[in-house]
């Protein structure tokens, strides 16, 4: 890789470039902003770089960020590559006692929290502006998985800090050229992969807009005011979004491109998007944090491969193989492998068994799906997540995927509830926008689905239980159901 350059190096380079630029803008929730130009960023950086390695952390020491997006989480993450550390953003929005187990795994060299961060701020403010020595933080970084039940999971990214001309690569670049430097807004957590990725873009020369917090009426307000170019968002996010109701007379016309992923985008959704934008603005993206490849494709693709993720990117090879490692022809479901030369590989802290791997280097996490004749893949589920009922597969995000349709349903997980005739039963939880019942509900997914995947039992709540990051604990709200 001759052109790999350490992140700390890449971010003193653009510091000499453009000094003057405006490289980070944090949005607070009532709008409020504060921005830093490279020259800042770089200078601040190398004070908190000296900060950590002044509280114990060193080259290859892990450092927890166990705060919200924010100015902090930026300089330190910048800091820790500064001195050669591994930054592993944690989610804060977790219970006190599950970030402690989070933190047991971790075995951090430095914690930055609630109570830690400002103290470190300031130790940070008396420190020397000038460069730190090189140094090369020998994994990228680690993001947590947000499991509740046995050891928590930190995947970490094998890549070493150093920054190469791909990592700020614009994903609409594949189909067509796209103007730099980008303005992209971060709406997710920096904890989630989606959020923490745009610091590639940051190094590449990007301007980053990053909400503190998730707002969707905030995150129009944001794409006016800085003239927001991309931005990456969960169909959750973009439900909301689009539910606003001035939406359809907000100016998004500075938008080049929004990438989609976490999950499958719901058919009816994705149709609202492409009439505000077009389907060739809307690209999405399927992979994991594992980094074990990624496929994506684009919504005038989509059209004509309506319901899948898209075909390998940057050279990602799929297999759909069977429970025997055997390959299946496009149509037949299986387990889905990937292998990409763009991955380093990952590794597991809390004890975690690998993923299933082939001999020849394809990983797969636990995903099902189909190859179409074209090549195109198709998700259906986490086999983890999967309801046996009455002898028959379903998937959740199939049935939410029909259910999400509906207009009085404003948001819907499916999980397999206990139940003596059928083994589990397929059972809704539903946020509704509007009154609904349970024969509605029913009756509509009828009209939608295969007679065994249509829910038994509907609940209604207030609100989702939802992460920062628009996920949902499946194996939480079992328990909390009766297992």
């Amino acid at each position: 890789m001759r052109d790999a350059i350490p992140f700390g190096t890449k971010l003193g380079e653009l510091a000499e470039q453009r000094p003057g630029e405006i490289a980070t803008t944090i949005v607070a929730p009532d709008g409020t902003a504060h921005s830093l130009t490279f020259g800042q960023l770089d200078a601040q950086a190398n004070q908190w770089g000296r900060a950590l390695a002044g509280n114990g952390a060193h080259t290859g020491s892990r450092v927890a960020l166990a705060i919200p997006n924010s100015q902090h989480l930026v300089l330190a993450t910048l800091g820790c590559w500064k001195i050669g550390a591994v930054p592993i953003p944690m989610h804060w929005d977790l219970p006190e006692w599950e970030r402690g187990r989070v933190r047991m795994v971790i075995e951090p060299a430095v914690v930055l929290d609630e109570s830690s961060r400002w103290t470190l701020a300031a130790r940070a403010a008396g420190e020397s502006e000038e460069p730190v020595p090189t140094a090369i933080s020998p994994m990228t970084n680690g993001i947590c998985s947000s499991g509740s039940t046995g050891i928590p999971k930190v995947i970490l990214n094998l890549a070493p800090s150093v920054w190469i001309s791909q990592q700020g690569e614009p994903f609409l670049a594949a189909w067509t050229p796209v103007a730099r430097p980008q303005t992209i807004m971060v709406p997710a957590p920096m904890y989630h992969t989606n959020g923490f990725a745009t610091f590639g873009f940051l190094l590449g020369g990007d301007r980053l807009v990053v909400l503190e917090k998730f707002d969707a009426a905030l995150v129009v307000d944001t794409i006016e005011r800085y003239r927001i170019t991309n931005l990456t968002a969960t169909p959750t996010m973009l439900n909301r979004i689009a539910a606003l109701p001035d939406i359809g007379r907000r100016d998004l016309s500075s938008i080049v491109f929004i990438l989609q992923g976490a999950a499958v985008m719901p058919p009816t959704l994705l149709r609202t998007w492409f009439e505000l934008l077009s389907p060739e603005q809307i690209v999405m993206a399927y992979g994991m944090t594992e980094n074990l490849g990624l496929t994506a494709l684009r919504g005038d693709e989509w059209l004509t491969h309506p319901g899948s993720v898209g075909r390998g990117f940057r050279d990602t090879e799929i297999r759909i193989l069977d429970a025997d490692g055997k390959p299946l022809c496009p149509g037949e479901d299986g387990d889905v492998y990937l292998r990409a030369p763009m991955s380093a590989g990952y590794r597991y802290l809390g004890g975690a068994p690998p993923l299933p791997s082939t001999e020849d280097g394809f990983r797969c996490a636990g995903d099902i799906g189909h190859l179409d004749e074209d090549g195109y893949l198709y998700i259906l589920d986490r086999r983890s997540d999967m309801i046996i009922t009455g002898g028959a597969n379903v998937f959740p995000a199939e049935v939410e995927s029909a259910l999400a349709g509906h207009p009085d349903i404003a948001d819907v997980v499916v999980i397999g509830l206990p139940d003596p005739n059928w083994g589990r039963r397929v059972h809704a939880v539903i946020q509704s926008a509007a009154p609904l019942t349970e024969p509605q509900v029913i009756e509509y997914a009828k009209d939608r689905l295969a007679p065994y995947k249509v829910p038994k039992t509907v609940e209604f709540v207030d609100a989702i239980p939802r992460t920062a990051a628009t996920k949902v604990n499946r194996s939480a709200m079992i328990a909390a159901r009766g297992g």
